[in-house]
């Protein structure tokens, strides 16, 4: 335990004492001599604890004071595995960080309730030209004026190199320092937060990166062979000397909240997060992020490729207490209705009506039945869960970069579908995410960027190819030759949004605005509800969803991704009017403004004919006859 002596905000790591000097606390059960070396100033031994703890005040420390560890003899001292700030990097020396130097201005900030929200996957790197904590606030206000609630940040734990996606975190308590200092990311989540704008945190708690990786210096006891994973050494959560890494991870969970006041995280590949303990480490992770955030609202949403329910289901039964999880089922189903294509992990999907109307309605297509491409059942009942639960998109990191050329959606399909596509997931009753440059259908790709030293970089590069060959397609010799390089700093600059493009693709942009403006002050379309929304084929490319009011107010949206279809007769009560109304035209995907070619009204006096490759928002209007006399609502 810690002393009773000493306040501290984490178990360990390096702390600014209030008298002066700095307290050091570090696990290393294999060692008998711990000592701090400063950097100038000297070394210090720390006394040992029960438990392999080492601990103790060093008065010639303080903020800004670089510092390493020497375990034992070891004549090379290593940095610090709770590390605040690397300011050269993971192989360099740690920084002492003071957290409450900086003066928040978010008193009144209250966080995120789970309903409401609009995400934003944001990598820092390539979001501006500069790349820094600094150039991404300055955006803040266009975002919010988007219609952005929340930003979810790709991982910003320290790795090696000049650039990577961060999914190769090494010093999980210190932001990356290509990005900025600490401080400079406080600062981004305070000026998120006087916007009205929440920000949580992609972690990784699965593995530990390949380069610059010190922590088995201090203890073996981090990682276990008990069990695998695709990208390294799983952690040790359950097995022997499993209590201090614990500690470490759900420590690291809720520091992400105290002191950068973070609104919560986003769990990377949960399902090889192993634990067969009392209690799951996720669950720990989720009751400390809420712990260290008392006074206001968080959000942890979890990536589970299994689709385990039980992520979010509250203690009392049974589950984690999560708050929402990835919704993969959505964006696969989404891309074959939108390419056409589904080889690989795509072979489950077949893109129709009737699986689209399912994923709005109950979240996950697969609740348990059989999956071909793993051969074996994959999911659990959903059916229950609020529709907010789960995070919906047609784009993120992962998939994007997937496509072997980093294209985009808008790049992958025709543009009447690709509006169409947008409609049903901005205004879906799920809590939809937007990945960085979609709103503007950016020209700019997204491919996998790693810079790792040589060696390490040719197995990535080899291992990229590898995964990419599960889709026929890439497995040709010649798309394979065209791969770009991770390693290769060009592949990196190409990925750079050019913020310029909102303007440029003006038609991408307010498509965007404007359905998140609809799903904003729409009064049904804001407040989605479990079992507040029906849908019906209508033919091989449409169908059509009833958002219902309980005011009888309701919202149809048409959305076809075909062939113009009529229908005369039209047998489905779905498109029946409320009594004594019509339908109006609210909003089309067809507005010229979006680069449509305008909007026939799907109800005339001569049956109704859905427009192809459209989207259209119908509320209920004036009466409608149809008794010799043109409808005023339809031809208004």
């Amino acid at each position: 335990m810690v002393p009773t002596e000493v306040r501290r905000r984490l178990p360990v790591g390096a702390e600014v004492l209030p008298q002066g000097g700095a307290h050091f606390r570090v696990w290393a059960p294999r060692c008998r001599r711990v000592a701090v070396v400063l950097d100038p100033g000297g070394e210090f031994d720390l006394q040992p604890e029960v438990g392999g703890y080492f601990s103790g005040p060093v008065a010639a420390a303080r903020a800004g004071t670089l510092y390493r560890f020497r375990l034992g003899d070891n004549d090379r001292p290593h940095p610090d595995p709770v590390s605040r700030f690397q300011p050269e990097g993971p192989h360099g020396p740690s920084q002492v960080i003071d957290p409450s130097a900086f003066r928040w201005s978010d008193g009144a900030w209250r966080g995120p309730a789970r309903e409401g929200q609009v995400i934003y996957e944001m990598h820092v790197g390539t979001f501006t030209r500069e790349c820094t904590w600094e150039a991404a606030g300055r955006e803040l206000p266009e975002l919010a004026d988007l219609g952005v609630t929340m930003i979810e940040l790709m991982p910003v734990a320290d790795f090696p190199g000049r650039f990577g996606w961060g999914y190769d975190g090494v010093d999980l308590f210190a932001p990356c320092r290509l990005y900025g200092t600490p401080d400079d990311m406080r600062r981004f989540v305070d000026r998120a937060h006087a916007l009205g704008v929440a920000v949580i945190l992609d972690v990784v708690y699965n593995h530990f990166g390949p380069d610059g990786n010190y922590v088995r210096e201090f203890a073996e006891h981090y990682f276990t062979d008990r069990y695998t994973t695709a990208w390294g050494e799983p952690i040790n959560y359950d097995g022997a000397d499993s209590g201090p890494v614990r500690e470490f991870f759900v420590a690291n969970a809720g520091y992400w909240i105290d002191e950068f006041h973070l609104d919560g995280l986003r769990l990377d590949a949960t399902q090889n997060i192993y634990d067969d303990s009392a209690e799951h480490v996720l669950a720990a992770i989720g009751r400390r992020v809420r712990e260290a955030a008392p006074d206001r609202r968080t959000f942890v949403v979890a990536e589970n490729e299994p689709q385990h329910v039980r992520l979010v289901r509250p203690a009392e039964r049974g589950g984690y207490g999560l708050d929402a999880l990835w919704n993969d089922d959505f964006h696969h189903t989404a891309l074959v209705a939108l390419t056409g294509q589904n080889d690989a992990y795509y072979t489950d999907y077949l893109g129709t009506p009737q699986e689209l109307i399912s994923a709005l309605k109950w979240g996950y297509l697969y609740q348990g039945q059989r999956y071909r491409w793993h051969r074996k059942r994959r999911g659990t009942p959903a059916l229950d869960l609020h529709p907010t639960a789960f995070v919906t998109f047609l784009e993120n990191h992962d998939q994007v970069s997937n496509s072997a050329r980093g294209l985009r959606s808008h790049q992958l399909t025709s543009p009447g579908r690709f509006r169409a596509m947008t409609a049903l997931l901005l205004l879906g009753p799920a809590t939809p995410m937007l990945f960085q440059g979609q709103e503007f259908a950016a020209s700019s790709p997204f491919f996998f960027f790693a810079d790792h030293q040589k060696d390490l970089a040719e197995l990535v590069r080899r291992g990229r190819v590898e995964f990419l060959s599960q889709f026929p397609s890439v497995a040709d010799p010649a798309i394979q030759a065209a791969l770009p390089d991770p390693h290769d700093p060009r592949t990196f600059e190409r990925c750079k949004l050019d913020l310029s493009e909102r303007r440029t693709h003006a038609w991408a942009y307010d498509l965007h605005r404007d359905l998140l403006r609809l799903r904003r002050t729409d009064p049904v379309f804001r407040r989605p509800r479990p079992r507040g929304l029906d849908g019906a084929v209508l033919g091989p490319g449409a169908f059509v969803l009833r958002y219902f009011a309980e005011d009888g107010d309701d919202r149809l949206l048409l959305v076809n991704l075909g062939r113009d279809l009529p229908l005369d007769p039209a047998p489905e009560p779905l498109l029946a009017p409320p009594e004594g109304k019509g339908w109006d035209v609210h909003w089309s995907s067809e507005d010229p403004r979006y680069g449509g070619s305008g909007t026939v009204p799907p109800e005339t006096e001569e049956g109704w004919r859905v427009r192809g490759e459209a989207a259209v928002v119908l509320v209920p209007g004036a009466a409608c006859g149809f008794a010799g006399s043109t409808c005023e609502a339809a031809s208004g």
